[in-house]
Protein backbone atom coordinates (compact mmCIF):
# COMPACT_ATOMS: atom_id res chain seq x y z
CA UNK A 1 0.00 0.00 0.00
CA UNK A 2 1.52 3.41 -0.86
CA UNK A 3 1.79 5.61 2.20
CA UNK A 4 1.24 9.53 2.49
CA UNK A 5 2.52 11.96 5.66
CA UNK A 6 -0.05 13.01 8.36
CA UNK A 7 0.65 16.48 10.07
CA UNK A 8 -0.71 16.94 13.15
CA UNK A 9 -0.81 20.99 14.69
CA UNK A 10 -1.94 22.02 17.51
CA UNK A 11 -2.20 25.84 19.81
CA UNK A 12 1.57 24.25 20.89
CA UNK A 13 3.15 22.29 18.92
CA UNK A 14 3.49 20.19 15.45
CA UNK A 15 3.98 16.23 14.83
CA UNK A 16 4.42 14.55 11.42
CA UNK A 17 3.51 10.59 10.86
CA UNK A 18 5.13 8.77 8.22
CA UNK A 19 4.13 6.00 6.45
CA UNK A 20 0.20 6.28 7.27
CA UNK A 21 -2.02 3.95 4.58
CA UNK A 22 -5.40 5.20 6.08
CA UNK A 23 -6.90 7.56 7.76
CA UNK A 24 -10.85 8.02 8.92
CA UNK A 25 -12.71 10.57 10.42
CA UNK A 26 -15.85 12.09 10.53
CA UNK A 27 -17.24 15.35 8.86
CA UNK A 28 -21.16 16.75 8.78
CA UNK A 29 -21.65 14.61 5.77
CA UNK A 30 -20.70 11.75 7.95
CA UNK A 31 -17.77 9.07 8.19
CA UNK A 32 -15.04 8.99 5.72
CA UNK A 33 -11.47 7.34 4.70
CA UNK A 34 -8.66 8.69 3.13
CA UNK A 35 -6.02 6.70 1.29
CA UNK A 36 -2.72 7.63 -0.85
CA UNK A 37 -3.34 9.59 -4.13
CA UNK A 38 -6.64 10.63 -2.68
CA UNK A 39 -8.22 14.03 -4.57
CA UNK A 40 -7.42 16.92 -3.28
CA UNK A 41 -9.50 17.61 0.21
CA UNK A 42 -10.44 20.00 2.66
CA UNK A 43 -13.16 19.54 5.63
CA UNK A 44 -13.87 20.46 8.99
CA UNK A 45 -13.88 17.47 11.32
CA UNK A 46 -16.83 16.71 14.17
CA UNK A 47 -15.54 16.67 18.05
CA UNK A 48 -14.59 13.37 18.44
CA UNK A 49 -12.81 10.29 17.46
CA UNK A 50 -10.25 9.73 14.06
CA UNK A 51 -7.70 7.26 13.55
CA UNK A 52 -5.13 5.78 11.10
CA UNK A 53 -2.60 3.51 10.15
CA UNK A 54 0.68 3.58 9.63
CA UNK A 55 2.00 0.15 7.35
CA UNK A 56 -0.15 -3.11 8.32
CA UNK A 57 0.28 -2.66 12.16
CA UNK A 58 -2.75 -1.13 14.22
CA UNK A 59 -4.69 1.45 14.46
CA UNK A 60 -3.68 4.72 16.06
CA UNK A 61 -6.13 7.07 17.45
CA UNK A 62 -7.07 10.61 17.61
CA UNK A 63 -9.09 12.93 19.85
CA UNK A 64 -9.88 16.05 19.04
CA UNK A 65 -12.01 19.25 19.61
CA UNK A 66 -12.93 19.48 15.84
CA UNK A 67 -10.00 20.06 13.55
CA UNK A 68 -9.50 21.40 9.54
CA UNK A 69 -8.48 18.24 7.46
CA UNK A 70 -6.67 19.46 4.11
CA UNK A 71 -5.00 16.42 1.80
CA UNK A 72 -3.42 17.27 -1.03
CA UNK A 73 0.13 15.89 -2.96
CA UNK A 74 0.06 12.85 -0.16
CA UNK A 75 0.13 14.85 3.03
CA UNK A 76 -2.88 14.61 5.01
CA UNK A 77 -2.96 18.33 8.10
CA UNK A 78 -4.61 18.11 10.63
CA UNK A 79 -4.95 21.50 12.60
CA UNK A 80 -6.98 22.05 15.55
CA UNK A 81 -6.67 23.83 19.29
CA UNK A 82 -5.27 20.80 20.69
CA UNK A 83 -5.51 16.52 20.17
CA UNK A 84 -4.53 13.49 22.15
CA UNK A 85 -3.33 10.42 20.25
CA UNK A 86 -3.00 7.04 21.88
CA UNK A 87 -3.37 3.36 20.72
CA UNK A 88 -5.55 2.05 22.83
CA UNK A 89 -9.17 3.13 21.53
CA UNK A 90 -10.11 2.76 25.59
CA UNK A 91 -7.95 4.74 27.27
CA UNK A 92 -8.52 7.75 24.42
CA UNK A 93 -12.66 7.80 24.29
CA UNK A 94 -11.88 8.08 28.27
CA UNK A 95 -9.25 11.07 27.81
CA UNK A 96 -11.74 12.48 25.14
CA UNK A 97 -14.52 12.06 27.58
CA UNK A 98 -13.10 13.87 30.59
CA UNK A 99 -11.78 16.79 28.29
CA UNK A 100 -14.80 17.61 27.43
CA UNK A 101 -16.70 16.93 30.60
CA UNK A 102 -14.04 19.20 32.12
CA UNK A 103 -14.25 22.19 28.89
CA UNK A 104 -17.94 21.68 29.61
CA UNK A 105 -17.57 23.21 33.24
CA UNK A 106 -15.25 25.51 32.57
CA UNK A 107 -17.73 27.34 29.83
CA UNK A 108 -20.73 26.86 32.30
CA UNK A 109 -18.81 28.53 35.07
CA UNK A 110 -17.63 31.40 32.79
CA UNK A 111 -21.78 31.99 31.66
CA UNK A 112 -22.62 32.42 34.95
CA UNK A 113 -19.67 34.77 35.93
CA UNK A 114 -20.61 36.72 32.67
CA UNK A 115 -24.68 36.63 33.68
CA UNK A 116 -23.63 37.91 37.38
CA UNK A 117 -21.88 40.56 35.98
CA UNK A 118 -24.24 41.68 34.07
CA UNK A 119 -26.75 41.57 36.80
CA UNK A 120 -24.47 43.86 38.33
CA UNK A 121 -24.13 46.28 35.77
CA UNK A 122 -27.87 46.62 34.90
CA UNK A 123 -28.47 46.78 38.97
CA UNK A 124 -25.77 49.97 38.82
CA UNK A 125 -27.41 51.55 35.83
CA UNK A 126 -30.87 51.25 38.00
CA UNK A 127 -29.06 52.86 40.92
CA UNK A 128 -27.28 55.50 38.88
CA UNK A 129 -31.32 56.22 37.24
CA UNK A 130 -33.05 56.79 40.31
CA UNK A 131 -30.13 58.92 41.50
CA UNK A 132 -30.38 61.15 38.68
CA UNK A 133 -26.76 60.22 37.64
CA UNK A 134 -27.36 60.49 33.67
CA UNK A 135 -29.19 60.13 31.14
CA UNK A 136 -30.49 56.22 30.57
CA UNK A 137 -30.20 54.00 27.70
Amino acid sequence: MTPFILTLQDATHAETVEDVTAFVGEDDSGSFSLLARHAPLVTVLTVGLARFRTGEQHWHYLALPGAVLHFEHNVLTLSTRRYWLDDDYQRISTTLQQCLLAEEEALHGMKESLRRLEDECLRRMWELGRRGGGPML
